[in-house]
């Protein structure tokens, strides 16, 4: 088969097709030949009519062939199948020929070969447009593995490199912060009042820039040192961050409703990480008005849908595409020692999402508050739905 192969690609597909059409062309026109000796011209016309039009067909194909979107390991496909019908052909020929009693003037050799050809054109084009396309699949599913593996190997040295990286700027940031407090502390008696605020300005600095680099760490480490998911008790999760809040829930006069939520499966740290940066974001943004917050929860078709809604100062739909990005904040920042005043918060949530298979969003307006959803697989575990229950600051 592969010496077929190397013949046929060495004298070139296009030319064997297009020299077969050729070439019945050449015998129709022989066959004037047999008018000539006598045979009825019927039978001549319409022989030369099986073997003309064939031979057309094939010359006209063979000249397009390269046109043709094929990929080039299968064009012998198309001539093997040409030789193939030839040779069908001439049996069923021999066939009629020796059998008792059946006369077939126009159906002859040539005929038959003519059309036993322009059949396995056909048949062979439409296989190699099957093998073409199928060809086509394998290499694009090839380019895709590598592409794939190539973006993961590359976000593994980036998660590597972020890590590494943020690692080793923390001690010399550690080490500016303590000179400048003890800068400040020994010479407090001579140095006056700019002095001292040029030193708390430094020392606020590279108290944002550690609370940045600590954050990039969270961030870059939500995929290497996640615990596998597992079924987890979402209520149970939002109840301890509830409670870790409860200083500030109370400092903020703020009012948290939640509905009672489903078993889902996911990491408990990293749930709960979401919970709390979405219920910080929610106190923090909140106006002049104490805090109005509300988890709720809805059953999709095969996901949970969870939502976090205020009533605070909202979101300009223009910045929506910029609320989960990297260190952009669209308001700013009051305390730069927390995760979501560094601008990781939001970007944070979407990551843990993202690596628990859903999505994280938000809909809100300027002064009418605002709602981020977020989206987990749904476990098979189902929860029923009794009344919301209160945990206010007067509690």
């Amino acid at each position: 088969m592969d010496g077929w192969k190397s013949f046929v690609s060495a004298v070139g597909e296009a030319r064997i097709i297009a020299g077969l059409g050729a070439l019945e062309l050449v015998m129709a026109a022989s066959r004037v030949i047999l008018w000539k000796q006598g045979s009825p011209l019927i039978h001549v016309v319409a022989t030369d009519l099986l073997i003309i039009l064939p031979g057309i067909v094939l010359l006209y194909g063979g000249y397009r062939l390269p046109d043709l979107d094929l990929h080039p390991n299968v064009y012998p496909q198309i001539v093997s199948r040409c030789f193939a019908g030839i040779g069908m052909m001439l049996g069923v020929v021999g066939v009629l020929a020796i059998s008792t009693g059946l006369n077939r003037p126009v159906f002859t050799p040539m005929a038959g070969t003519a059309l036993g050809s322009v059949a396995g054109f056909a048949i062979g084009l439409n296989e190699a447009r099957a093998l073409s396309r199928a060809y086509e699949a394998e290499q694009a599913q090839k380019e895709l593995k590598k592409t794939i593996e190539h973006l993961e190997a590359s976000n593994d040295r980036l998660e590597q490199f972020a890590y590494a990286a943020s690692h080793d700027l923390q001690e010399p940031l550690r080490m500016v912060s303590s000179y400048l407090e003890l800068l400040k502390s020994r010479y407090r008696d001579e140095l006056d009042r700019d002095a001292e605020e040029f030193i708390d300005f430094a020392t606020d600095g590279a108290d944002r820039m550690r609370a940045m680099i600590q954050s990039l760490l969270e961030y870059s480490r939500v995929t290497t040192d996640g615990e596998p998911l597992e079924p987890t008790d979402a209520e149970d999760v939002l109840e301890d961050v509830l409670n870790d809040l409860a200083l500030r829930i109370e400092e903020t006069e703020a009012t948290v409703t939640t509905d009672e939520l489903p078993t889902v499966t996911a990491d408990p740290a990293q749930l709960a990480q979401v919970f709390r940066n979405l219920l910080l974001n929610a106190l923090k943004y909140s106006g002049d008005e104490p805090p109005q917050v509300h988890v709720t929860v809805d059953r999709l078709a095969d996901t949970w849908r969870f939502s976090v809604a205020d009533e605070g100062i909202g979101i300009d739909p223009k910045y929506h595409d910029r609320t989960f990005t990297v260190f952009k904040q669209l308001h700013a920042a009051e305390n730069p020692s927390e995760t979501e005043a560094a601008g990781i918060g939001l970007a944070l949530c979407e990551r843990i999402v993202e690596r628990h298979g859903g999505e994280i969003w938000v809909e809100s307006d300027p002064g009418e508050g605002a709602t981020f959803y977020f989206t987990l697989p749904r476990s098979e575990t189902q929860q029923s739905e009794p009344p919301a229950h209160v945990l206010s600051a007067e509690q």
